[in-house]
């Protein structure tokens, strides 16, 4: 809407030399004379022009990273309608923060200097991912009003994922905190399946196989609809699967089983071993996780770290590897802490999922860390 927000110049003329940029990978600015600098600055903004001219970057941050004069929204703010409240490519004015805050808004993806060189590749588009959302929320809203199971609305919903994930090394997900409230639980289960959907592709799960991932991971919580309490819900959404025709059995049991673990301390049954369905364990890592990330906002690394201890305890050790495997402890546009006591950006992951590479914010310099082993990151900069 044109009366939300104002809009702001293209993002190059907030860019200052040398404070804010040395220039894109494998451009540096020398230590010379001012008149020397002067040319390097120049030669510098030159390349940036060139490098990034048609690339939007972009990172996600908390709403609370927020800045007015130096941000700008990159990817469109939807209401709970999944209409666009703030289009991208405007900032936000303060009382429109204070609004997205009490829609329980916490993410917000928006470009700005520190932002440079990172285009989120990784991330599927906001069409599709929004798509996906809208078709989980005509499944749960049929079921609740008694409707006949929107069955063609579920298969459009999971060919589209499989497609997304097949078709791509690593997906970034878009943060479920960053819809309103009224869109959580469907964003949840869109980003739970993709998830999912990952750890099984590096299992070598075949088609089908990912099918039935994906159907029982978009409909997990959908006992949530009918049960009276949070333990409730995993039985509840089986009874109501177990009744489609078109749900084979296995999705129905991700739903009963996503809450258990290996040592039996899970619920609703408390079932242990053997017992404990490969396809539902899957889906337990990639419900965990994404609660953890969404909902609690704990970093990524951190709750990457959580479930790496439940290995062989909650979860086999070959679903925590192939987890490990496919999601990135420090996705783009993470603010992290070398232990040299640099500050630095992750910009992209390219050869190794754990070991990105980087920015250094006082040179600009890009680092493989895949590349430097001795580089450690000592943390990251929370919000």
């Amino acid at each position: 809407m044109s009366n939300i927000g104002r809009k702001r110049p293209a993002i190059v003329s907030i860019i200052e030399l040398p404070r804010c940029f040395a220039g894109p990978p494998g451009v540096r600015l020398s230590g010379r004379s001012a008149a020397g600098r002067g040319k390097d600055e120049r030669h510098a903004r030159d390349v940036f022009l060139m490098y990034y001219a048609g690339r939007q970057n972009m990172r996600i941050i908390h709403i609370s990273e927020y800045k007015q004069d130096t941000m700008e929204l990159a990817k469109p703010v939807y209401d709970g309608k999944r209409r666009i409240l703030l289009a991208a490519g405007r900032s936000i004015h303060p009382m429109y923060i204070d609004r997205l805050k009490a829609m329980k808004i916490s993410s917000l993806i928006v470009e700005d200097v520190e932002s440079t060189g990172i285009t989120l590749e990784e991330m599927m588009d906001m069409p599709t991912w929004m798509d996906a959302i809208e078709g989980v929320q005509q499944v749960f809203e049929g079921v609740a009003s008694n409707k006949p199971f929107p069955v063609a609305v579920l298969q459009k919903a999971v060919r589209k994922l499989v497609m997304e994930v097949k078709s791509r090394r690593i997906i970034v997900l878009f943060p479920s905190s960053s819809l309103p409230e009224e869109l959580f639980e469907y964003a949840h289960a869109v980003n739970v399946a993709l998830l999912s959907l990952q750890i099984g592709k590096q299992m070598q799960y075949n088609d089908l196989q990912l099918h039935d991932l994906a159907v029982g991971c978009l409909l997990h919580d959908i006992g949530k609809l009918s049960a009276g309490d949070e333990k409730g819900h995993p039985e509840a959404g089986f009874a109501t699967l177990r009744k489609v025709r078109e749900v084979n059995l296995v999705s129905a049991h991700v739903a009963y089983q996503h809450h258990e673990t290996l040592d039996g301390k899970g619920y609703p049954r408390g079932i242990a071993g053997k017992d404990f369905l490969e396809f539902a364990q899957v889906c337990g890592v990639a419900n965990l996780f994404e609660n953890l990330v969404s909902r609690d906002n704990v970093p990524p690394h951190e709750a990457v770290e959580r479930l790496m201890a439940m290995s062989g305890v909650a979860y086999l050790p070959s679903i925590i590897d192939a987890f490990v495997r496919n999601v990135p402890s420090y996705p783009p546009g993470t603010k992290i802490k070398l232990r040299d006591g640099e500050a630095a950006i992750v910009t992209r992951i390219h050869t190794h999922m754990q070991r990105p590479v980087i920015r250094l914010l006082s040179t600009n310099e890009e680092i493989s860390l895949a590349d430097h082993p001795t580089v450690i990151v000592e943390g990251v900069f929370q919000a």
